[in-house]
């Protein structure tokens, strides 16, 4: 039970922040951290259990986002039907990118999925008549809860906690149950796990596929809360860049890990803009570099990320303590 203490914790804290918590600003970025920190540990799933190290992510992201857009404006069909919709296709997409790509590994599978993220984006760029091209499609707001047009950002936190806790229960799944086990050995060495016996094909499949279905519902509520989708955003590789850097900073393979990065990624970007986003054209982009600075020095004295990191110290601690 101690073990999930601190992950008791962060979700307690996150839930009875709106009670007591009234700045739009705070609820938005407590919105944005659990969003992407979902994104992330639904990236972990894939990445940091079965070792399938993607960079196309943003393609799942963006079926689930445009799922619910086009939905929403051109028939009128609730955003929920739109994520669970989404959420089929990214699925559905998940297992034929798996199927497809399961002879390739290490830097070839990254380039696969960069490659059908790619696509996606001219697609959605091009198809003026269906997606509306590169102008994106705007999301109305309709009040209700049907509807998820919500004003007050504080029902919003409690929505994505709600996809937050469900993620973070599955990775913790994966570290308990004996398909944890066979991933983590196909990760670390796929031959050896074959000739155990293990399905390793079939697992990785399987790991892509609920990854793609849960970065998708990530997708549509993301569209839901910025009431605006474009594809340039939804399926850039910027974005699949986002959900790796979080998982990676807070721990691959850890159930927590994606969100304290998700924390520390949004933080830091966040206060980057602000000092360094406008001042003046010839430094723009400045606060980019900076965050990539911050993320390298992280990486070189952290690299088992921040669960590890943090583990680390209150092992020593606790070390130090029992021999005095």
């Amino acid at each position: 039970m101690n073990a999930y203490a601190p992950a008791l914790v962060f979700f307690a804290v996150a839930g009875l922040a709106p009670l007591v918590v009234r700045d739009a600003f705070l609820l938005d970025s407590l919105v944005l951290i659990l969003l992407w920190g979902a994104a992330a540990a639904a990236w972990n799933i894939a990445g940091g259990y079965a070792g399938q190290v993607s960079l196309g992510h943003a393609a799942f992201f963006g079926l689930g986002a445009y799922a619910t857009a086009l939905l929403g404006t051109r028939w009128d069909i609730s955003p929920w039907i739109g994520l669970v919709v989404g959420a089929v296709i990214a699925t559905a997409t998940g297992f034929i990118i798996g199927f497809l790509s399961n002879r390739l590994r290490g830097p070839y599978f990254v380039l696969g999925t960069i490659a059908f993220s790619q696509v996606l984006l001219l697609g959605a760029s091009r198809w003026r008549g269906f997606t509306a091209g590169s102008e994106g499609i705007p999301v109305p707001f309709r009040p209700g809860l049907w509807t998820l047009g919500l004003a007050d950002k504080r029902f919003w936190v409690w929505i994505v906690l709600g996809l937050a806790v469900l993620v973070y229960l599955v990775q913790v799944y994966l570290e308990r149950s004996r398909r944890g086990f066979q991933l983590r050995a196909v990760r670390e060495d796929e031959d050896a796990a074959l000739s155990l016996g293990v399905p390793a094909r079939h697992l990785k499949v399987a790991a892509i596929a609920v990854s793609a279905a849960f970065t998708s519902a990530c997708g549509a509520l993301w569209t839901q809360y910025v009431g605006f989708v474009d594809p340039t955003y939804v399926f850039s590789l910027d974005l699949s860049v986002r959900f790796t850097l979080a998982a990676i900073l807070g721990g691959l393979g850890t159930a927590l890990g994606p969100f304290l990065g998700a924390v520390l990624v949004t933080a830091v970007e966040t206060y980057l803009r602000a000092q360094f986003g406008g001042i003046g054209a010839k430094f723009v982009g400045i606060y980019l570099i900076l965050y990539g600075g911050a993320l390298i020095l992280m990486v070189r004295f952290a690299p088992q990320g921040l669960v590890g990191w943090i583990g680390e110290r209150v092992r020593r601690r606790a070390g130090a303590r029992a021999t005095a």
